[in-house]
């Protein structure tokens, strides 16, 4: 994994608290040797983003679920890795960045 420079993306309503997440996300990723980076973008852009395979992992956020079904699809069609984030996991405190953090790991 060194040098190969992981991305993933959060597709949000478009909330300032996705950008935090995500900055909290990719520094802890990174504090523990993962090269992954974590960006946030609203549901337009994001669709666009997971039909050019623009990141290696779309995470779907708990405001935007009801898009899920058919940002997978797209992802299935384009071969992109679209999945949900519980809840939990989307809180931007300690807790919750560390279930985001396993989350990532995990899938990308």
């Amino acid at each position: 994994m060194p040098g190969t420079l992981k991305k993933a993306l959060i597709i949000c309503v478009g909330g300032m608290s996705s950008s935090m997440i995500a900055k909290k996300t990719t520094e802890s990723l990174q504090s523990k040797g993962h090269d992954v980076e974590v960006t946030a973008v609203g549901v337009i852009e994001g669709e666009q983003l997971i039909k050019d395979k623009a990141f290696d992992l779309f995470l779907i956020s708990p405001q935007t679920k009801m898009y899920l079904k058919n940002f997978q699809k797209i992802g299935d069609e384009v071969g992109s890795k679209v999945i949900p984030i519980p809840p939990q996991a989307y809180i931007p405190v300690p807790m919750g960045i560390a279930k985001m953090h396993d989350l990532v790991v995990k899938e990308i």
